[in-house]
């Protein structure tokens, strides 16, 4: 993976790469990390599962109801005919009925409650006519076993209820309750180590002198990283100094599984930010057939993975998304998935020229009939972050694409993908 004149982004004959291209080489040079932590259920949510967790009862553990009603013996249902049961008892979640269910008698019984032993079938409480101790009911269209949960339909004992790989959301922390698991197995966090390189950058909060822009890449991938549920290390702004920098890769590449920096990769930055990179690491530069976006470098530091953005706000946002989140998540040990993207009718004209991928930020919405439409949130230039702040989405135009007229039919990707 070291560094040549072929890669570098400064040869302008060296071939674009295209986006996929670029997403797989990186893919392919990533491992997931080592480590693993116990954690209590409540403390797991965002995690990554390590080992797989097996259920060790089944659930539901007993025959219960799906609804209110009558627990009965189907048995004792004449056909086509009015059925009278003698009711005996009653059974509620928690507060099962104890005895046996014979001959012409139904309990009534409760949505969760354990079905009373004799009994196959529950009629909700809206069929059945009930005058004090006794129900009338037709058993027209009745099925045994109807509105019965059986033992271990949901899960059976010895079952593996997750596997490892799978982030832990709200539905697999009540999954790991209903079964009685407390503590799991996750993958530790990640360690994300970043800073800005420039002169005329400065932080929040500082006056700007003559010249200086605020560093907004540092804020925004503290965010988008945060997000993710990372350990952060933010170096701040890195003078154009080659110690500065030359220290800055070294604390990071000690401290951190992944390294991210903005600016300094693209044709005409300082040379000693490459020359650094190659003398500590293992770096590739390569030139991205997509817009916003086209400078990317890609390597190792020691142990850590490297990536360094375009300095552009949009550009180092699109670049993040389509190539650091990924790694990320094949780090921290998740299951590999698609991106999720939608077909939407373009509602605006949709400008580009051919030859490179264009990220375009887009609004998202609903049509009254329940189709998907998508418009352009206006100047698309790779320094215009109030865009991204407006889009909820990416507009996904291919290379060869000359563009998008209003009617046309798009490839979105929703921003809720990007968690």
């Amino acid at each position: 993976m070291s560094a040549t004149s072929a890669d570098r982004c400064a040869e302008p004959e060296q071939r674009l790469l295209s986006v996929e291209q670029g997403r797989q080489r990186i893919l392919q040079a990533v491992d997931a990390v080592t480590g693993t932590e116990q954690l209590h259920i409540r403390a797991a949510l965002g995690r990554i599962l390590a080992e797989a967790v097996v259920s060790n009862i089944d659930l539901p553990p007993f025959a219960n109801s799906a609804m209110d009603g009558y627990a009965i013996r189907s048995q004792d249902c004449a056909e086509h005919a009015q059925t009278v049961l003698t009711v005996i008892g009653s059974s509620f979640a928690g507060a099962p009925y104890a005895g046996l269910v014979g001959e012409g008698e139904c309990v009534r019984i409760m949505t969760g409650a354990v079905m009373p032993d004799g009994t196959d079938t529950v009629v909700i409480q809206e069929h059945a006519e009930r005058k004090g101790e006794q129900i009338a009911l037709t058993s027209v269209g009745l099925k045994p076993g109807q509105h019965v949960r059986s033992p271990g339909e949901d899960t059976r004992c010895g079952d593996t209820v997750l596997e490892p790989g799978i982030k832990l959301d709200a539905a697999e922390i009540g999954l790991l309750a209903a079964v009685g698991i407390s503590e799991v197995r996750v993958s530790r966090r990640l360690r994300v180590a970043f800073f800005s390189t420039g002169d005329e950058l400065t932080s929040v909060g500082t006056p700007l002198a003559r010249g200086q822009i605020y560093d907004s890449n540092r804020y925004a991938l503290h965010g988008m990283l945060s997000k993710l549920g990372i350990e952060c290390y933010d170096l701040g702004v890195i003078a154009d100094n080659r110690d500065a920098v030359r220290a800055a890769f070294r604390q990071s590449a000690e401290q951190a599984d992944l390294i991210l920096t903005s600016g300094g990769v693209s044709v005409g930055e300082a040379d000693f930010v490459m020359e650094t990179l190659a003398e500590l690491g293992e770096i590739n530069f390569w030139r991205m057939a997509m817009k916003p976006g086209k400078p990317l470098a890609f390597g190792r530091l020691d142990k850590a993975v490297f990536f360094g953005l375009p300095g552009n706000p949009v550009s180092a946002m699109v670049t993040f998304y389509q190539f650091v989140l990924p790694a990320l998540r094949k780090m921290a040990g998740q299951n590999a998935r698609d991106p999720l993207l939608l077909q939407a009718r373009c509602s605006t004209e949709l400008k580009k020229a051919p030859g490179r991928m264009e990220f375009q930020r887009g609004v998202l919405h609903r049509e009254a009939d329940g189709n998907w439409s998508v418009s352009t949130t206006g100047l698309q230039g790779s320094h215009v972050l109030r865009s991204m702040s407006k889009a909820n989405c990416f507009i996904h135009l291919p290379a060869e694409n000359s563009g998008a007229s209003a009617g046309d039919m798009v490839t979105v990707q929703p921003f809720l993908d990007l968690n």
